[in-house]
């Protein structure tokens, strides 16, 4: 009579169990550490214009975070609210367009900045004089934030 050998097999001393366990210890620190990083990094006071200051964003010389330049999207979210302030939302919702169609890069925070736009335009004339210069400019997210204002 013939006994069938089995060979034992090579539980916990293979390649991929050693990968395994290693992530196993270091992919929770590292989502730990990386969401610990972005959460400092969001700005949860809701206006543009404040900045979250992290420890990473003062060098050894002190320079603060105000200092050093500015996201494109918030420059042009500064430079609109500013226009709308001193002439009219329709020539900031005019400037906006010229600027997303001069950098399409632009053209993912249209819909945010219009929306700015449109509350800042009704604290400053009011919820049916802001809503007279709405224009399809991305997508009507000026009339959204008119709404949403005036809400």
């Amino acid at each position: 009579m013939k006994h069938s050998t089995t060979h034992p097999t090579r539980r916990g001393r293979g390649p991929a169990r050693r990968i395994g366990r290693s992530l196993a210890l270091v992919l929770p620190v590292v989502l730990v550490l990386s969401g610990t990083l972005a959460v400092t990094r969001v700005n949860w006071s809701g206006n543009p214009a404040t900045s979250v200051l992290t420890a990473s964003d003062t060098s050894a010389t002190g320079n603060s975070a105000r200092t050093r330049a500015r996201a494109p999207q918030d420059a042009l979210r500064e430079q609109l609210l500013t226009e709308l302030q001193e002439k009219d939302p329709g020539v900031a919702l005019t400037h906006l367009q010229q600027a997303v169609n001069g950098r399409p890069s632009l053209a993912r925070y249209c819909g945010s900045i219009a929306r700015t736009l449109g509350r800042a335009a009704v604290r400053i004339y009011g919820p049916s004089r802001a809503q007279s210069y709405a224009r399809p400019v991305c997508d009507t997210s000026f009339a959204s934030g008119v709404l949403a204002a005036h809400s």
